[in-house]
């Protein structure tokens, strides 16, 4: 058999994440494309947001999110742009020990229309990112940055 004949995947395993359905109607979170870093979540239940109103949307699962690793909930690019829909603590976080069912803040920030979201709407998406951990060291001085900043903070780049 000659070498190149087969292949060998690279690719790391598949992060195992447990997950519940805590109502009929909830989904799989789930990727619109291979290789997208979000899973979408959908909605569980319908809801009306009313200009500038708030509402916490259920998604009717919960997951177990695997020690090294936090949840973080984004908003919708597509839901942002198109009806002025986000939210209202972005991101949201999940830690490895909530058991609870994911819920989104949404935020309607139109200020004309109202917003319906409707069962098995993908209103916010999960990504699963790595956690380090930390041992916070009182020191005296800060070593300088690689880019020299120092303590210069919000707009210290410029504006262009």
């Amino acid at each position: 058999m000659c070498p190149d004949s087969f292949s060998v995947s690279t690719d790391p395993p598949a992060l195992r994440v447990p997950f519940r359905r805590l109502q009929p109607e909830a989904r799989v979170p789930g990727r619109a494309y291979a290789g997208d870093a979000g899973y979408d979540l959908s909605a569980a239940e319908g809801v009306a947001l009313a200009p500038g109103e708030r509402v916490v949307v259920r998604t009717g699962i919960a997951v177990a999110v695997p020690d090294g690793y936090a949840g973080l909930i984004l908003p919708r690019s597509g839901l942002a742009v198109r009806h002025g829909i986000s939210l209202v603590n972005t991101p949201g976080l999940i830690d490895p020990g909530y058991r609870g069912e994911l819920m989104v803040p949404l935020i309607n920030h139109d200020r004309e229309e109202t917003f319906e979201v409707e069962v098995g709407m993908r209103i916010a998406q999960l990504v699963l990112v790595r956690v380090a951990e930390a041992e916070f060291v009182s020191v005296e001085l800060l070593e300088e940055g690689a880019d020299a900043r120092g303590e210069g903070g919000f707009g210290s780049s410029g504006t262009s």
